[in-house]
């Protein structure tokens, strides 16, 4: 299971970047573009994803 964190986070945080990107209008073609909804969203699983890749990827403190 832990090894399959880091890949969700990935995922997540590819997914959030196109959500951010269409509600900023820099991806077109989609009912998202130009809302700030999916950028909120967007940002949303951007910062998630990253901040659970870095919990399951980082070093164990050796001093705990």
């Amino acid at each position: 299971m832990k090894a399959a964190l880091p890949l969700v986070g990935i995922l997540l945080v590819l997914t959030g970047l196109v959500w951010l990107g269409q509600g900023t209008g820099f991806i077109l073609g989609s009912f998202m573009t130009g809302s700030p909804f999916w950028a909120v969203v967007g940002l949303i699983c951007v910062l998630g994803g990253s901040f659970l890749i870095y919990r399951t990827v980082r070093r164990p403190n050796p001093k705990m």
